[in-house]
């Protein structure tokens, strides 16, 4: 993001003290991420994408998004954009959450769905894959 602000900006969406307001997003994606990371940590479960699942958490954060984490790191990109300030790096955020959307989550979900069966299953029906 920042070589790419550096390099070819974009237009300027906002300029300071409004590009501050990026501090918002980055910090709740902060909290989102540092806050599950802890949670699945203290309940030994397997964070690693590619590895097998060894838990499936549905509360807390995971009530209302099927991946938390995955939504802080786009919020912490979305933040980190708006206190650049450009377009570029919002497109940067856009194309990390595509990538995530069609291809990290869609790995786990498969994974989750082999390991935890009809479990998994009602929880993708009351929960959101992002919100």
């Amino acid at each position: 993001m920042l070589l790419l602000w550096s390099l070819l900006p974009g237009p300027t969406l906002l300029t300071d003290p409004l590009s501050w307001l990026g501090l918002v997003p980055l910090a709740l994606g902060a909290w989102l991420n540092v806050g599950n990371a802890l949670r699945f940590h203290r309940t030994g479960t397997n964070i690693d994408t590619f590895g097998r699942p060894t838990g499936m958490i549905t509360d807390g954060s995971f009530r209302w998004s099927r991946n938390p984490m995955y939504l802080g790191f786009v919020l912490m990109l979305v933040g980190a954009g708006v206190l650049m300030g450009t377009l570029a790096p919002l497109v940067v955020a856009a194309l990390f959450a595509m990538t995530c959307d069609l291809w990290y989550i869609r790995v786990e979900e498969r994974a989750m769905q082999v390991t935890f069966g009809d479990a998994y299953e009602a929880y993708c029906q009351k929960t959101r894959r992002w919100i």
